[in-house]
């Protein structure tokens, strides 16, 4: 993700918004449990579809679209080029130069910002409600216009590489760009999306100019809208800013695949007081049926905070960490599950000890009744108390329409949850949970943990 994704007009939005709750206007979109959010499905006269939640309280609208295929779609020695280009839409787009631009989303508190992930190219759009008709202009203007002038094209690359300079000494970093090499050598997700030093210098402003022309089309295009506006007045304003692009996008396919390094230990050594470990193995992509299932038994094992499995082990019991966590990774071609743990460079191999133990532990005996209630109960209780704005709303009905969920999912997603049972956990965890599958990446000076062979070469 860009991360200036926010950044542009952001200050001078969060002014007028807190203005407006000084007047006493609450800010936060309380819809409420799933049946109070009405989500309709807005077709233009071009056929450009939208999911739009109305909501008047506030002159606030979000919008979130992405665009399907992303960085995973880089050439080999151009790794970096979707970033590159998120990072370049809002520097100047038709008549307006970069300050121009810029200087027009300050002045009318517009935020506008773009994000390139692996699997999807995309961005969102916050603005007051009196300049939407200028804030969808300007992004019909960044997406069907942009510049890519040379000053600003040489600037983001000087950022870009400042950035690439500190990442390559992060140790989070250096472990997650480690594990991705060393699962999937020979696919995109294995290569950094951010880029490398080498392949961000190669970039030319004709390869930003191509991406825009290849892979922005509208037959990849997915539009969710919440906030202070109505299905009549969205459908124009759809054509008009979405409809100049073309019709459809420079085809491409990305092959499934599944890690390669099952039950790996790699070891970067590095002079730090405390380790980064990162660790994986082949988990379950989102459209599988049993993917509640999973995503319930991983809420057990290490996502449920200071309620895991994991953190009831390693840092309650044993005071070995204050972090450690799991978690379902699902891409469009590969389904992982992952986790994380810091803890001091004496303590990794026994930290190491009890996460594969765990892992072991649930695969062959599954859950008890009671933490699999309370991890029901946290699951179905806690998401839509989260949805209390028009971009976190947003965001949720984006993430629906590229997972193909179906517009009727926020009704469905507690009762597929619920309907969860300890059989099924147990079957789940035999069939996902394989503790000499987990493959270990731990950057520092690890005391008493033995790689199985070379880390990956290659630094970013």
């Amino acid at each position: 993700m860009n991360a200036r994704a926010f950044m542009p007009g952001g200050r001078a939005f969060d002014s007028a918004i807190a203005f407006i709750v000084v007047l006493g206007v609450n800010l936060a979109v309380t819809l409420g449990p799933a049946a109070a959010i009405s989500i309709q499905r807005v077709v233009s006269e071009k056929g450009i579809e939208a999911w739009l939640v109305e909501d008047h309280a506030v002159p606030v609208l979000s919008m979130r679209f992405a665009f399907r295929g992303g960085a995973a779609l880089d050439a080999k020695g151009k790794e970096g080029l979707a970033d590159m280009v998120s990072s370049l839409l809002d520097e100047g787009a038709g008549p307006l130069d970069s300050q121009a631009f810029q200087g027009r989303l300050e002045d009318l508190s517009i935020s506008l910002g773009f994000m390139a992930g692996l699997d999807n190219f995309g961005g969102t759009l916050r603005t007051l409600s009196e300049n939407r008709a200028a804030a969808f202009d300007l992004l019909r203007l960044a997406l069907t216009r942009p510049r890519f002038d040379p000053e600003p094209v040489e600037r983001i690359r000087a950022q870009l590489l400042a950035h690439l300079a500190r990442s390559a000494e992060r140790p989070r970093g250096i472990a997650s760009r480690t594990w991705y090499k060393a699962a999937f050598p020979d696919h995109p997700y294995g290569r950094p999306a951010e880029g490398t030093p080498a392949s961000i210098k190669r970039i030319t402003a004709r390869d930003l100019k191509d991406f825009v022309a290849r892979r922005l089309g509208r037959d990849n295009l997915m539009i969710s809208v919440v906030g202070d506006i109505s299905a009549k007045e969205l459908a124009p304003l759809l054509d008009s800013t979405f409809g100049g692009l073309p019709a459809r996008a420079q085809p491409f396919t990305v092959a499934e695949v599944a890690p390669t390094a099952a039950g790996e230990m790699f070891v970067i050594e590095k002079d730090i007081p405390q380790s980064v470990v990162m660790f994986g193995h082949r988990g379950i992509k989102r459209d599988d049926p049993d993917y509640y299932t999973a995503y319930v038994m991983i809420r057990i094992l290490g996502g449920g905070g200071f309620t895991s499995r994991l953190t009831e082990e390693i840092r309650e019991k044993r005071g070995l960490a204050y972090s450690v966590y799991s978690y379902l990774s699902a891409f469009d071609h590969a389904g992982l599950i992952m986790g994380g743990v810091a803890t001091g460079n004496d303590r990794v191999a026994k930290t190491i000890e009890l996460i594969r133990a765990e892992w072991a532990k649930l695969r062959a005996k599954g859950v008890g009744a009671e933490e699999l209630a309370d991890a029901k109960t946290y699951l179905t209780g806690s998401f839509f108390t989260r949805l209390n704005s028009t971009r976190r709303i947003a965001s949720v009905l984006l993430s629906v329409q590229l997972d193909g969920l179906g517009i009727d999912y926020l009704e469905r997603r507690n009762g597929l949850i619920e309907a969860v049972t300890e059989a099924d956990v147990k079957r789940v965890a035999k069939r996902l949970l394989d503790p000499a599958k987990l493959t270990f990446v731990v950057v520092g000076a690890p005391e008493g943990v033995k790689p199985t062979r070379e880390a990956p070469a290659g630094k970013i």
